[in-house]
């Protein structure tokens, strides 16, 4: 059996779910289910709220206007997210839209904007980052969204990790060039892990210094080529995730498939 059921559309709720009970339907998920999706009365949902696992809901309609969901069974667990921060350097909008989908695919439990000294965008929508993140956990089986922090300097959220948390940062100037071989030296797998990836033209010397001050920490190459920040947010959580996550060799070839497209 499938370990995930992609025929379902997937809504993400803020209420607490439990068989028997009801959650009532914002107006614009109702617009979604009833008129983007064209769905009826009595059709099969899942919803999830990153506490209690995920349910399988069936649609009530309330007159035009209104609806809610009543919920049925139990169709997964909660699962424990990876403890995986992604702190990064704010990037315009379509850019960063892109970052949030695919981090919350790749496991983040944590996106964090941080303000470096050649940041280019200083302010962060963090509604709108906080959207993209429940779209992509929507459509890719995700059952928790990751928590979004507010923007903050990058000494101050340095100041703010655990002091048992590696930090891994991507560096152009890294020393060692073969990425897998610097995370393998990295410790076990499943420690509390933060990637930071800097803005596009990367870390000034006294922020590198701050960086390599910090311990635990680890300066991470990502090849011969100059990524743009999204996509080295991408390549490196690949990279981290594939040797320190929790990604595992056994893992079925179309489990990890989204349905949509962002």
């Amino acid at each position: 059996m499938a370990r995930y059921d992609f025929q379902a559309p997937r809504l993400f709720v803020e209420a607490r779910l439990a068989a028997g009970g009801r959650v009532g339907l914002s107006r614009d998920q109702l617009t979604y289910l009833a008129a983007v999706l064209r769905l009826g009365a009595g059709a099969d949902v899942l919803v999830f709220n990153g506490r209690d696992g995920e349910w399988r809901a069936r649609l009530q309609l309330e007159g035009r206007k209104s609806g809610a969901l009543s919920i049925g069974t139990q169709t997964r667990p909660q699962e424990a997210a990876a403890d995986l921060h992604l702190l990064f350097a704010p990037l315009k909008h379509a850019r960063l839209d892109y970052m949030a989908q695919k981090a919350v695919e790749m496991g983040a439990s944590r996106l964090a904007p941080v303000l470096t000294r050649r940041t280019q965008v200083a302010r962060v929508n963090l509604e709108r980052l906080r959207a993209n993140a429940i779209e992509a956990a929507e459509q890719c089986g995700v059952l928790a969204v990751p928590e979004i922090a507010p923007e903050a300097p990058l000494a101050a959220a340095l100041a703010g990790l655990a002091p048992d948390r590696l930090l891994i940062f991507c560096d152009e100037d890294a020393p060692v060039a073969d990425a897998v071989a610097a995370l393998d030296s990295a410790g076990p797998r499943g420690r509390p892990l933060a990637l930071l990836i800097g803005p596009e033209g990367g870390f000034d010397p006294a922020e590198r210094a701050a960086l390599l001050a910090r311990a635990p920490a680890l300066r991470l190459s990502l090849g011969p080529r100059i990524l743009r920040a999204d996509t080295a947010a991408v390549a490196a959580l690949a990279l981290v995730q594939a040797r320190l996550g929790d990604w595992t060799a056994t893992e079925k070839a179309g489990a990890n498939l989204c349905d949509g497209v962002h």
